[in-house]
């Protein structure tokens, strides 16, 4: 019994299956990636590059299939916008720089908020988090 999975492809007739005109196709392509869900996103993402990431939210996989699509199409980025990206760093949560201790209070929704920021997390309804 061959117990091997291989990744379901996107049907033929499909406009997402595989690329030919890059720059054509693309408007179609984008338009076709609308009211998909996460199943069918998973196996466009597989059928043209790979193993797909292992997100749940069917609204950020979409706009990463758009932006790769647009990619090939037109180019990704360019060499100074990928040294750019390069060197910035690790990412820090915004609002950390307020510093330890600090206390932020909003009214929301007829209920006050507060949220305690530490070294390098929020600490939220009884929660730690590295961002909100």
């Amino acid at each position: 019994m061959n117990m091997h999975h291989r990744p379901r492809q996107a049907e033929p007739s499909s406009p997402l299956a595989q690329p030919t005109d890059p720059l054509c196709n693309l408007p179609a392509e984008l338009a076709a990636l609308e009211g998909v869900d996460l199943h069918d996103l998973r196996r466009i993402w597989a059928a043209r590059w790979g193993a797909a990431p292992g997100l749940r939210s069917p609204g950020l996989l979409r706009l990463m299939i758009a932006w790769r699509m647009q990619a090939e199409a037109v180019g990704g980025l360019d060499a100074i916008s990928r040294r750019a990206l390069s060197r910035t760093g690790p990412v820090r949560a915004q609002g950390l720089e307020l510093g330890p201790g600090t206390v932020l209070r909003r009214d929301w929704a007829g209920a006050c908020h507060e949220v305690l920021i530490g070294e390098d997390w929020f600490y939220w309804q009884g929660k730690r988090f590295a961002s909100l």
